[in-house]
């Protein structure tokens, strides 16, 4: 008896239906919820280039007393 042909599915095609599958379960942000998360993100990173600038500043005075440049 001859075997029948059996097709594996398009693997291209099973990785987009399973992930549009996950994204329809996803709990999406509202509106505002996103703005104020992006006010967050963006005061943070601030607040953390200010405090990366005041360090990298003050660790280079200091290099500069040592050295006696």
């Amino acid at each position: 008896m001859a075997e029948k042909n059996k097709r594996r599915p398009n693997a291209i095609q099973s990785f987009f239906r399973e992930t549009a599958g996950e994204l329809r379960k996803v709990s999406w942000p509202t509106w505002p919820e996103v703005w104020q998360l992006t006010w967050i993100v963006l005061l943070v990173m601030f607040i953390m280039g200010a405090i990366l600038g005041l360090t990298d500043g003050g660790a280079n005075r200091l290099l500069n007393l040592i050295l006696g440049v």
